[in-house]
């Protein structure tokens, strides 16, 4: 494949993409139209169907690009702490923030599950979490625990909890609670009591 036609599907993908997340985050994945985000990117339902299957095919893709996104976020939180602790509880803090993201949400916590199932979107934060526990473990800072199981729980439990806060009309209540909950948790791996 020449290099001008790999640009123009990628480029195609790209705009697609960019379409209807914006449809999905604002409108919701039942209320959108594949005929209206086609028409803005400037392209045709053949080309939806061509690279994504369907509107569906589409929504996984759009998921997928956010949760790399949040993932790249979270990364560099963890990057740019002061020690890796502290970063690795800053990470589960800021998962728990995004949740009042209205792109989050929308997309990522309401109509991804219900559309998608569960697809392991997940599974690249999931990965990031279960690296930095191994990496707190070596480092005598937790307690010791498979750490795929362990990154397992702590997803599960911060995406639970997003999804929570995500459903109230005052998420900012709910927040709060959630990361008085999260406190606790975090509390319980540590091996120092400080911490």
């Amino acid at each position: 494949m020449s290099r001008a036609r790999a640009e123009m599907i990628e480029d195609t993908r790209a705009r697609l993409i960019a379409s209807a997340r914006q449809d999905f985050a604002t409108q919701g994945y039942a209320n959108t139209s594949m005929d209206d985000f086609t028409a803005r990117a400037g392209l045709t339902r053949g080309a939806l169907y061509h690279h994504f299957g369907d509107k569906k095919g589409l929504l996984a893709a759009v998921v997928a690009q956010l949760d790399s996104e949040m993932d790249a976020s979270l990364q560099r939180i963890s990057n740019e702490a002061a020690d890796p602790w502290s970063g690795f509880c800053e990470r589960c803090r800021a998962y728990l923030r995004m949740a009042q993201e209205g792109e989050i949400q929308r997309i990522v916590l309401q109509d991804a599950p219900a559309v998608l199932g569960d697809t392991g979107s997940q599974q690249q934060c999931v990965e990031s979490l279960r690296q930095l526990l191994e990496a707190l473990m070596q480092a005598g800072l937790i307690h010791q625990a498979p750490s795929v199981a362990l990154a397992q729980l702590i997803n599960g439990s911060l995406v639970n909890t997003a999804l929570w806060i995500a459903r109230d009309e005052h998420p900012g209540e709910r927040l709060e609670q959630g990361l008085q909950g999260l406190e606790l948790l975090l509390r319980g791996l540590s091996l120092t009591p400080a911490a």
